[in-house]
């Protein structure tokens, strides 16, 4: 099949060079393989949305000479494919109405994630029913499979995650109605035809969950790629919480190297990219969860 790539960042700020890193390298492996690269807004989690950030995320790119082809696709106006989801989903899902304090008592613990325990699985316990009746909306979940879910990452190598027992029953849309990002971006892939997801290693964790859902949904699984997740030099991931500034054309060379790219001494921000569609190679990326920053 032809090569589809995305990148789909939260417009929850502009972009810093952690997300640029990632930006960077979904498009040279799309570039490289002379494919297609979409762009997607996950605008779904509106509490977290900040006005005027994703316009800021396209001049950026734009500065950046990271150019996509087509028009963008906003989650905010897909809401009638992700409830067509739902109910496509309906034999494998239920309706939870445990309440968050309530899940972080039961949840279990496992190597310090927390496990939804399958409290409502079988039907919401008397003990809630009284209290829930009067609710008119419940968070929704789909089962877990039991059997491990393997899957072969690009840089990562062999993966395998047993979603039952490291996840438990994951949550599809949230008691306020808002759509959850792991339903969301298995329905925008499979419609968009994503063949390749290049993305940070932060997520490497919610491919199991997704594999999961493309098979409910009789969806092909892309293959994956995840590079490590850009950290500071006190080991904290570049974020708006860690007072990462914006990235600039001026950081390309900086997120080349951090991709095992080493640019050509004084090469002008505008020539990096020819540059680098030729010297793209995912070897040369660090199996790792996360990597520092070069300065």
């Amino acid at each position: 099949m032809p090569y589809v790539g995305r990148f789909a960042p939260s417009p929850t700020g502009p972009l810093h060079v952690g997300s640029l890193v990632a930006a960077l390298a979904s498009w040279l492996d799309a570039r490289r393989a002379g494919g297609r690269w979409l762009l997607r807004m996950e605008d779904l989690d509106t509490p977290r949305v900040i006005p005027g950030a994703a316009d800021a995320i396209l001049r950026q790119l734009d500065a950046f000479g990271l150019g996509w082809d087509g028009e963008v696709l906003w989650q905010s106006a897909r809401r009638e494919a992700y409830e067509a989801a739902l109910r496509a989903l309906a034999p494998h899902s239920y309706p939870c109405a445990c309440t968050r304090r309530e899940l972080e008592d039961s949840a279990l613990a496992l190597d310090g994630a927390r496990i939804y325990p399958g409290t409502c699985r079988h039907g919401i316990p008397a003990g809630k029913s009284k209290r829930a009746a009067g609710r008119t909306a419940f968070a929704v979940r789909v089962r877990s499979c039991e059997a491990p879910i393997r899957f072969s990452d690009r840089v990562q190598g062999e993966l395998v995650q047993s979603v039952a027992r490291e996840v438990g029953d994951f949550v599809l849309r949230r008691a306020d109605g808002l759509i959850a990002y792991q339903l969301a971006v298995v329905v925008d892939d499979g419609e968009q035809g994503v063949t390749d997801v290049v993305r940070g290693a932060d997520l490497l964790d919610s491919t199991a969950r997704q594999i999961h859902l493309q098979r409910l949904l009789g969806l092909p699984t892309p293959r994956y790629l995840h590079v490590p997740v850009a950290v500071n030099a006190a080991g904290e991931k570049l974020s708006k919480q860690t007072r990462a500034p914006d990235a600039t054309p001026s950081d390309m060379a900086r997120a080349l190297h951090f991709l095992g790219m080493t640019p050509p001494d004084g090469a002008a921000p505008s020539e990096l990219l020819p540059w680098a569609i030729g010297a793209w190679d995912p070897a040369r990326i660090r199996a790792a969860r996360t990597s520092p920053m070069p300065v």
